[in-house]
C-alpha cells in the first residue's frame, strides 16, 4: 500500500512537471508569434534598413572602423531580366510555384545533413532569405529558424511574388558595404542593374553564397565555374504572366534618380522583354 502511494505521488509530480514544461513551451511560442513583425507596410513602402545592415554597422563599430554602405533602390522593372533569371535558378528554382517553403528541397537538405552529421546544406527559399535579411540574424538556432518560417508565411500571404523578388534584389548583401542589385552593378561593373549582361548576372548570382568572399568584378576560378553552371541553367526559368499594372511603392530608402517609365510599360518579369521607349516626335507635328 505504501509503495502504491509513493508511485502515485511520483506520477503526480511527473505530471505536474510535464504540464509546467508544456505550459512554458506554449507561452513561449505564443510570445514568438505575437512579437513577429508586421510585414503589411512592405506592400507600399521600401524598408529604410534591414537586420543584416544593422548587424554590419555593429560589427564595424566593434572593430573601430567607419561604416560604409552603398544602397540604391530601383524598381522591379529597372532590374535586368538576366539577373532575375540567374538569381532564381541559383537560389530558388521553384520560387514561382511554392508558398514560401520548398518542402522537397527541405527534405533533401535534412537527409544530407543527417547523413553527414553537420549542417552542410541549407534549403532556404528566396522568401525565407528575405525574412532573415529583413528581420533576423545569420544564426542557425531553432528559435530563429521558427521565426523565419512564420515571417516567411506572412510575406507570402501579404505580398506578390514580384514584390518579394523586388525587395530581395534590393536588400541582399553583395559585398562589403554593397547592398542590392543597383549598388552591386555599379560597384563591380560600372553600369546600372538594368544593363547587366547574362554573364555579369550569373557572376552576381554566384556570389550570393558568400558575398563577403567572392568578388564578381575579379572572379576566381571557383566563381567562374559557378557562373558557367548558372548560365547553362538560366534558360530553364519559366516566368508567370506579366502584371500589366502595379502601383509603385513609396520610397523611403536612399534612391538614385532614374528616368520615369513610359505610361504603358508593364513591369518586366524573368523571361519577358520590356518594350522599347518610343522616340520623340520631330518638331512640327510630322510623322515619326
Amino acid at each position: 500500500m505504501k509503495l502504491r502511494r509513493v508511485k502515485a505521488r511520483g506520477l503526480k509530480r511527473t505530471g505536474r512537471i510535464a504540464a509546467a514544461i508544456l505550459g512554458g513551451a506554449f507561452a513561449y511560442l505564443a510570445y514568438v508569434y505575437l512579437t513577429l513583425p508586421d510585414v503589411r507596410p512592405l506592400r507600399t513602402t521600401n524598408p529604410k534598413t534591414t537586420a543584416f545592415m544593422e548587424l554590419r554597422v555593429r560589427e564595424a563599430h566593434a572593430r573601430g572602423e567607419p561604416v560604409v554602405q552603398d544602397r540604391r533602390w530601383v524598381s522591379y522593372a529597372r532590374i535586368s531580366q538576366h539577373l532575375k533569371r540567374a538569381v532564381i535558378v541559383t537560389e530558388d528554382s521553384a520560387f514561382w510555384t511554392h508558398e514560401g517553403v520548398d518542402y522537397a528541397q527541405l527534405k533533401e537538405a535534412m537527409e544530407e545533413n543527417l547523413e553527414r552529421l553537420e549542417f552542410a546544406r541549407g534549403a532556404s527559399t528566396i522568401t525565407q532569405q528575405l525574412a532573415k535579411n529583413l528581420y533576423l540574424s545569420p544564426s542557425k538556432n531553432p528559435v530563429r529558424k521558427l521565426r523565419e518560417l512564420l515571417i516567411t508565411r506572412r510575406l507570402e500571404a501579404e505580398l506578390t511574388k514580384q514584390r518579394i523578388l523586388e525587395l530581395y534584389l534590393n536588400v541582399i548583401e553583395w559585398g562589403d558595404g554593397v547592398w542590392g542589385a543597383e549598388a552591386a552593378a555599379r560597384h563591380y561593373f560600372h553600369k546600372t542593374a538594368a544593363e547587366l549582361s547574362p554573364s555579369e548576372s550569373a557572376l552576381l548570382a554566384a556570389a550570393i553564397a558568400n558575398p563577403r568572399v567572392f568578388d564578381p568584378g575579379r572572379p576566381s576560378a571557383r566563381l567562374r565555374r559557378r557562373e558557367e553552371m548558372i548560365l547553362r541553367r538560366m534558360g530553364a526559368v519559366t516566368p508567370p504572366p506579366v502584371i500589366a499594372s502595379q502601383p509603385e511603392p513609396a520610397v523611403v530608402a536612399p534612391v538614385e534618380a532614374m528616368p520615369p517609365l513610359p505610361e504603358r510599360t508593364p513591369l518586366g518579369l524573368p523571361g519577358s522583354i520590356l518594350p522599347p521607349e518610343k522616340p520623340p516626335r520631330k518638331p512640327g507635328g510630322g510623322g515619326p
